[in-house]
């Protein structure tokens, strides 16, 4: 039986979700090593070992360590790209180039702004910070601007980077579960059509149900 590869950092953290996600997805073992971030764990030497930035997540298996969530997602794909859902980072290059494209989008457009909107609007209260209303409005507006771009897209495409599911895909889906579960602007994302069909399509593969459960049922640290 294959080694499992490690994935450390919380469950609730949006990147390492996005790992576990990917894993999932291509049916690869894991051991989920929990990093309590409240209680400093991430800035201990012996974390600081794998991770020498001091974030999370951070991922092993016998050959490397890797920092970057998509990244990291990517080397998954190519490594274990034989099992589960094979055609995840596409196929053939010009499948693959798409796909890029896309996780890129995501990246500089989309991250951003919804990473804004997440902490502001889900977890500042949770750890009582004020809200920062004029970056809420601020975010909110460019949040909406790419989001416009995603509903011209997914008008002729049923998935971002084609007619299957792929990393472009998964790589969203940490931001905007905690934006239409856990906060008051879900509409940013029901108020338009096919964005709305997108994110029930996408929130309702298996792999995804099984990350959202670990966050509910987090292991203790």
């Amino acid at each position: 039986m294959a080694t499992p590869v490690k994935v450390y950092g919380p469950t609730l953290s949006t990147a390492v979700s996005r790992v576990l996600a990917c894993l999932l997805e291509n049916d690869v073992p894991f051991q989920l090593l929990p990093v309590n971030m409240a209680k400093g764990e991430h800035k201990k030497p012996d974390y600081l070992k794998i991770q020498p930035f001091g974030q999370v997540p951070a991922f092993q298996d016998e050959d490397i360590t890797l920092f970057e969530s998509r990244s990291i997602n990517r080397y998954i794909c190519d490594k274990y790209g034989s099992q589960g859902n094979k055609g995840l980072y596409g196929t053939n290059p010009l499948e693959k180039a798409s796909i890029d494209q896309w996780i890129e989008a995501e990246g500089q457009s989309f991250n951003l702004p919804s990473s804004i909107l997440v902490f502001q609007l889900a977890f500042a209260p949770r750890m009582k910070l004020k809200q920062d209303e004029n970056l809420i409005r601020q975010n909110e507006e460019k949040l909406k601007k790419v989001l416009d771009v995603y509903e011209k897209r997914l008008g002729d495409s049923q998935y971002l980077a084609g007619d299957e599911f792929t990393l472009a895909d998964l790589s969203h889906l940490p931001n905007i579960q905690y934006l239409v579960n856990g906060t008051d602007r879900a509409e940013l994302f029901t108020s338009r059509k096919n964005v709305e069909r997108w994110w029930d399509e996408i929130s309702g593969r298996e792999s995804w149900k099984k990350v959202v459960e670990m966050q509910t049922s987090p292991p203790k640290s």
